[in-house]
Order: structure tokens, then C-alpha cells, then sequence
């Protein structure tokens, strides 16, 4: 069986004319599907708010959304790109 990889997607909610949409929950949500559908428990996928407690450390002058495969930065800014999370995914598993 193949190690399992964590992908952990820290962002925070969008203001936006007067309310707060959690756009980037919604996106890592169907990321994480995607990779699921794709790997099944090989993968796990954890949306965090940048305050959360519970919240890796990310790299400094990072920009959000910040995307780690196993601790190691995939993006920063930006979008959330499957493929790319994918291509870490590989590289880390040879």
C-alpha cells in the first residue's frame, strides 16, 4: 500500500459587499473530492483557517491560499491546483 499523503489548504474567509463567503473551504472541499475520487485513503485533504489553532505553520511571506503535501509547500497565492497537488504527491512517493 502506498504511504499516505496529508494535503493540508490554509486560507480564510472572503469579505465580500458586506458579507463573508468561504470560498476557499468550498474549493478545497471539491479538491479534496477530486483527489479522493482519484486515490481514495491514500489521501487526505484539511482545510484550515489561518487562525485556527489547529493550523500548520506556513512558510513566511506566504501568500493564501497556502497548499502543503506533507508539511511541504505546493502553492502560495493563487489557485488551488489538483494537478499540482497530484505532481507533489508523485514526487514524494518515489
Amino acid at each position: 500500500m502506498e504511504k499516505p499523503h496529508l494535503v493540508q489548504i490554509v486560507s480564510v474567509p472572503i469579505s465580500c459587499s458586506g458579507e463573508i463567503k468561504d470560498t476557499w473551504r468550498e474549493v478545497a472541499k471539491w479538491a479534496g473530492d477530486q483527489l479522493h475520487d482519484l486515490y481514495g485513503d491514500v489521501v487526505q485533504t484539511r482545510y484550515y483557517d489561518l487562525f485556527d489553532e489547529e493550523c500548520p505553520d506556513i512558510p513566511h511571506n506566504s501568500h493564501l491560499p497556502v497548499v502543503l503535501v506533507d508539511g511541504q509547500l505546493v502553492s502560495s497565492g493563487g489557485k488551488i491546483s489538483v494537478p499540482a497537488i497530484r505532481k507533489k504527491m508523485a514526487e514524494l512517493s518515489r
